[in-house]
């Protein structure tokens, strides 16, 4: 198999458009943009291709991602 052939998938292309949704969404909350989008590059890599989950998974798992960020973000402003 081709070394580099993840980055002829559309699923590589799919990475890249929300990594630049975090940076973006980081961006309007006042946080940095760098994290948020290697949060979800790795968080992509890892259920793409060390859990191989497919479409699906990648793309829930990029909500759960959301999520997390959101609880996150709740409990640090109400300070617990």
């Amino acid at each position: 198999m081709n070394p580099l052939a993840y980055f002829y998938s559309l699923q590589f292309v799919v990475l890249l458009a929300c990594a630049a949704f975090y940076y973006k969404a980081a961006q309007m909350e006042g946080s940095s943009g760098l994290l948020w989008s290697a949060l979800s590059v790795v968080v992509f890599i890892l259920t793409w291709i060390v859990l191989s989950w497919g479409w699906l998974g990648c793309l829930l798992s990029q909500v759960g991602l959301f999520a997390g960020i959101t609880v996150v973000r709740v409990l640090r402003r109400q300070g617990l």
